[in-house]
């Protein structure tokens, strides 16, 4: 292609090779979603504007760490324009020195904020046995829209409040569609618009985060239900507040922090973890506003997120194969009462302020 394209000289090959692939992988996912049934269409032209990121594979950069102070440093691109650029970074984090960094990926933000992506080769924790974890060190965790999470070991985190930033988005996105269309004022407005889109992804990510670390870190085993999250949002009821919880974002999370913290994280089939007796196992039919659970053959009362959550956590150690007495944690102890966490306090103090379990002692239960 350099032969018939000129340009593509001021670029460096393995950035080529990688736009080059970047094609083929789509096309091979709507081939894909083809053989499905779906209907793909064709590849569609994105313009160079659209275009914000590119990827250079184990050469072709240097990064320098021991220039300027602790958390800075240089790095020099080749063939950015038909010449090498060095730029300073502020590094987020330390990158292990043992550690070849495999891949490079320069992207700019609808913001306008450049942030580069560094792939590096490390060695994942060593995950315990299942014959080897007590069911006490595992968790399951029932996921809803206004209590976030309600886990079996009785913790109620509340949902992110993002009241206030949906309104200031709302006036913004008005102002947008007041401005002429490509014009100078219309880019700064959608520059406006982009930044307040980026800080309500940014405060989601980093509380899903929080919450990832601290149960992959607490527990060998966390057990989540396996959404059909597109079903949900496709039937009666709030789809808005479904997808700005995300729920399978989350479970992405919460398996990627399971890998490097050596911890299993399992989704299991959400199907009647509501109405199922965490005791007796009967099935409790109740509307979505009735939040006890009561159940009728057994006289077991719990909060209704709780008696899931123990469902859940009863179908985890079922799956993963957990050594166990007869009677399950979720059969034979509940917590009596919930431990409320706030969403704010996850964001300000971090996934520490998780580390006090519930509060209320175990009643116990005969299965």
């Amino acid at each position: 292609m350099k032969q018939w394209w000129d340009d593509l000289n001021g670029v460096y090959s393995t950035v080529l090779q990688n736009a080059v692939m970047r094609i083929k992988q789509n096309i091979d996912s709507l081939g894909q979603l083809k053989k499905q049934g779906y209907d793909v269409g064709e590849l569609q032209w994105k313009a160079p504007r659209d275009f914000r990121s590119f990827t250079y594979n184990k050469k072709g950069f240097e990064l320098d760490k021991k220039s300027g102070p602790s958390g800075r440093g240089e790095l020099t691109l080749k063939k950015i324009a038909g010449t090498n650029i060095t730029v300073p970074i502020r590094l987020h984090r330390d990158l292990p020195d043992n550690d070849s960094i495999k891949q490079l990926t320069v992207k700019q933000e609808p913001t306008g904020a450049w942030y580069v992506s560094f792939t590096i080769e490390t060695e994942e924790r060593e995950k315990p046995s299942p014959d080897t974890i007590n069911s006490d060190d595992c968790v399951g965790i029932d996921l809803g829209i206004n209590t976030f999470i309600h886990d079996s070991d009785g913790r109620e985190i509340t949902r992110l409040d993002l009241s206030d930033n949906r309104e200031r988005l709302e006036g913004e996105q008005r102002s947008l569609s007041r401005k002429q269309h490509a014009s100078n004022n219309w880019s700064e407005q959608r520059q406006t618009v982009a930044e307040v889109h980026a800080m309500m992804a940014n405060k989601k990510r980093d509380f899903k985060h929080k919450l990832a670390h601290f149960y992959t870190t607490a527990y060998d085993a966390v057990f989540l239900e396996d959404l059909n999250v597109t079903g949900l949002m496709e039937g009666d009821g709030s789809a808005r507040n479904m997808a700005e919880v995300g729920w399978r974002d989350l479970i992405t999370v919460f398996k990627h922090h399971g890998k490097k913290n050596g911890c299993h994280v399992e989704t299991v089939d959400p199907n009647d973890t509501t109405k199922q007796c965490a005791k007796c196992g009967c099935s409790v039919k109740k509307p979505l506003w009735v939040r006890e659970h009561s159940c009728p053959t057994c006289g077991f009362e719990a909060d209704r997120d709780l008696n899931a959550a123990a469902n859940v956590l009863k179908r985890g150690l079922e799956q993963l194969g957990v050594v166990h007495s007869e009677a399950t944690p979720a059969e034979t102890a509940l917590p009596a009462g919930t431990t409320p966490v706030p969403a704010k306090r996850v964001l300000e103090a971090g996934s520490p302020c998780l580390t006090e379990r519930a509060a209320t002692p175990r009643v116990s239960r005969q299965g």
